[in-house]
């Protein structure tokens, strides 16, 4: 009964996701170590363009991206590619951009734009930018700014695919009238009973969940908060498994609580938006004024900031028509070094082909909430879809083998 209540509640996700998507225009960080870039080689005769190459790949430090990365692990050993678990090289967006970039490690398949563009923009020692030496598969975002050629412009791995905001506990978003975050700043009631049951109770401020330090997220809240004038409100930056845990108890218990949160992913099957939370909305949309001086802070622009999403689940949307959630659904996408790219052809090909489908990304994260949560646990997974969707994999791996 477990299972079926979280694959009715992922069903309702995946429609919202949808949803957004056609109104749209995310705690141990392993350093990487100091292997050089992949090596190439020429296939030989008959072969596979990838035999010879040894590539290393990383992975995010965010569980929700563990299968995306172990599906293209899997499509380039079938290229022939020699390709390093992802698994050992597990890392947040402010250390990988850099890595990469330094030809540290090759690819990831986990970078959420435009929110992580903000890591292109520091400078190497030789006074180049991270942005420079990078390559990414898919669509421009409009703060790209000078990178605006780094990225393909085509195809992609999710995009507009994850969705993002705000949940409270929905008794008490009911209880005092709240349909936005500047509704939960401004009424002295409301901050009073959710300071005392908040992560800090008894500071006379709002201390909402928000991200784990290095995810990006947590950068971005840092800047709406400041944009939007939230004196009330601030922050807890911890491990984002331990505040979801907290969350969902609270939300179960009927205790006010806020998180932020994100899909693809299995906790919005137990905190579900019309049972025991809502979205709740933002007054104004973060723009590219960088309030608090953040390096790269302009491109955590999040207009339009929209998403198609019902007054049911949404609140804010009654008055204004839409879901103003104040998070563009980010466009998850490959990443890669750009002489990884210039020198693998066929690789450079397979990740602009590669499209997953969400509710198959959706479902393998449900997998892993529901134990299959080993490493070769998604590893299987990733074979399994694979499997399951052999024609599909065949053309892409068919394209790659022709750009060799």
């Amino acid at each position: 009964m477990k299972r079926m209540s979280k694959l009715s509640a992922l069903l309702a996700v995946v429609a919202l996701v949808a949803a957004a998507c056609g109104s749209s225009t995310d705690d141990t960080t392993q350093a990487p170590g100091t292997t050089a870039a992949a090596t190439t080689a020429a296939p030989a005769a008959g072969g596979l363009p990838g035999e010879g190459v040894s590539v290393k790949m990383g992975r995010a430090d965010w569980a929700t991206g563990y299968f995306q990365a172990a599906v293209y692990q899997q499509l380039l050993e079938e290229l022939g590619y020699t390709v390093s678990d992802p698994s050992e090289l597990e890392l947040g967006p402010s250390l990988a951009y850099l890595s990469m970039a330094q030809g540290d490690f090759d690819f990831w398949v986990n970078s959420w734009y435009p929110g992580h563009i903000s890591w292109w923009a520091p400078e190497l020692p030789d006074g180049t930018k991270v942005g420079e030496h990078l390559k990414a598969f898919g669509p421009t975002p409009d703060t790209a700014g000078e990178f605006v050629g780094n990225f393909t412009n085509s195809g992609g791995e999710l995009v507009a695919g994850g969705l993002q905001g705000y949940l409270v506990t929905k008794s008490f978003a009911d209880e005092y009238g709240l349909k936005t975050l500047d509704d939960l700043n401004n009424n002295a009631d409301a901050l009073a009973a959710f300071d005392a049951a908040d992560p800090v109770p008894g500071n006379g401020i709002a201390d909402i969940y928000g991200c784990q330090e290095s995810y990006t997220c947590d950068n971005i809240i840092t800047n709406q908060i400041a944009f939007s004038g939230w004196d009330n409100i601030q922050q807890t930056i911890a491990g984002y498994d331990a505040m979801v845990a907290e969350a969902i108890d609270k939300a179960n218990s009927d205790i006010p609580m806020v998180i932020y949160t994100w899909t693809p992913s299995a906790y919005i099957t137990q905190l579900i938006p019309g049972d025991n939370v809502l979205w709740i909305g933002v007054e104004d949309v973060l723009d590219d004024s960088n309030p608090t001086g953040q390096d790269g802070g302009e491109g955590h622009d999040q207009r339009p900031g929209t998403a198609n999403i019902g007054a049911d689940t949404c609140p804010v949307a009654a008055d204004l028509g839409t879901c103003q959630l104040g998070w563009i659904a980010a466009d998850i996408l490959v990443t890669a070094n750009a002489d990884f790219v210039d020198a693998n052809p066929a690789a450079a090909a397979l990740f602009d082909v590669v499209s997953l489908p969400i509710i198959d990304v959706s479902l393998a994260n449900v997998e892993q909430d529901n134990g299959r949560n080993t490493n070769e646990d998604i590893q299987e997974l990733a074979r399994e879809w694979i499997a399951n969707n052999r024609s599909t994999v065949d053309g892409w791996l068919d394209a790659a083998k022709a750009a060799a």
